[in-house]
């Protein structure tokens, strides 16, 4: 099979109702694969009933976005991997757009369609918009996407442009580059696990577009609610990971020294809104990093090792908060 569709679920059988028949209309020559993370819905006998063509994979607990998706494609074989969320409704062509541009340019190794909001159509929607970028403290960003302002599309990104890291939310990728970067890291089970994986591409100068004549439509927030304080430890525990995991030593000091700072005033913030509950997830969150630091020392310095680009295009110097983007 040339290209496998992959889906995790948890628990998302609604999911599966709502948006599944937009990608069995559009899926052309592919194969759709629904992973199911160990979930105690209704979502496997849903499938089995109504989708019995569809290849299901069944895994016997819930391991995460990250692991999930690894056991899952460890079972397919394809030249192209689409990791696409639950949540997500296609349009016509959306697959056929990426996989012809893929073919044509092999220098790229991973793409993401342009993410309209499926609430807010006329908007972006914030996990990925028209492509994720960085700044140099590890604050992860979109084209129609800055901190908390989500842009309306009105055509202003409507190039392939060349991103930092591709969305977790349709996230297609060859198989042979995926599985060669070292696959999605599991010890982060959800969230930027992709700008991870995404960074270690980039870093050994490899090239990762937005193609935004490809359009989906995300909900956002399936498994964990944007106000959830679980969501709030795993984004903060997983930006230490990412920037410990891919920063050199020289660099890594002075983005920890900052981001202490920066942090504390998060959790400030987030006590004078009375979200105390996920004002605690930050300081749990670092205590979290500290602890698993030792266990990702050999990952570092694989990754290091094999850098040839400490800065590659889709990072900007500084922070994101203080000046206008350049994109390096």
């Amino acid at each position: 099979m040339k290209t496998s569709v992959v889906i995790l679920n948890f628990n998302g059988r609604n999911f599966l109702e709502k948006f599944l028949p937009s990608v069995v209309l559009f899926l052309g020559n592919a194969q759709i694969v629904v992973a199911d993370n160990g979930s105690t819905d209704d979502s496997v006998p849903f499938l089995r009933k109504n989708y019995p063509e569809i290849h299901l994979i069944l895994l016997e607990k819930n391991y995460g976005f990250a692991e999930g998706y690894n056991l899952a494609l460890k079972n397919l074989d394809a030249q192209y991997y689409v990791l696409l969320n639950s949540d997500v409704e296609v349009t016509e062509n959306w697959l056929s757009t990426l996989e012809n541009f893929m073919d044509k340019h092999p220098d790229v190794v991973a793409c993401q369609p342009k993410i309209r909001s499926y609430l807010n159509p006329e908007k972006f929607e914030y996990a990925g918009a028209c492509g994720g970028l960085i700044d140099g403290y590890g604050y992860p960003f979109c084209r129609g996407r800055i901190l908390n302002k989500v842009e309306a599309d009105n055509g202003q990104y409507n190039d392939v442009a060349e991103i930092f890291w591709a969305s977790g939310a349709c996230l297609f990728i060859r198989a042979d580059e995926y599985w060669q970067a070292g696959g999605l890291d599991g010890r982060f089970f959800a969230h930027q696990e992709e700008i991870d994986l995404c960074w270690r591409l980039k870093a050994r100068g490899k090239s990762i577009v937005c193609i935004p004549k490809s359009v989906v439509f995300h909900v956002g927030g399936g498994a964990l609610n944007y106000e959830n304080p679980r969501k709030t430890f795993l984004n903060f525990r997983n930006n230490f990971l990412l920037l410990y995991k891919n920063l050199p030593a020289k660099k890594l000091f002075k983005v920890f020294i900052i981001r202490f700072l920066l942090d504390y005033a998060a959790f400030l913030q987030m006590i004078f809104q009375r979200k105390f509950k996920n004002a605690i997830e930050i300081p749990k969150a670092r205590i979290a990093f500290y602890k698993m630091r030792k266990n990702f020392t050999q990952d570092r310095a694989k990754n290091l090792a094999l850098t040839v680009n400490f800065f590659p295009k889709g990072m900007i110097k500084g922070l994101i908060f203080f000046k206008k983007m350049k994109i390096l």
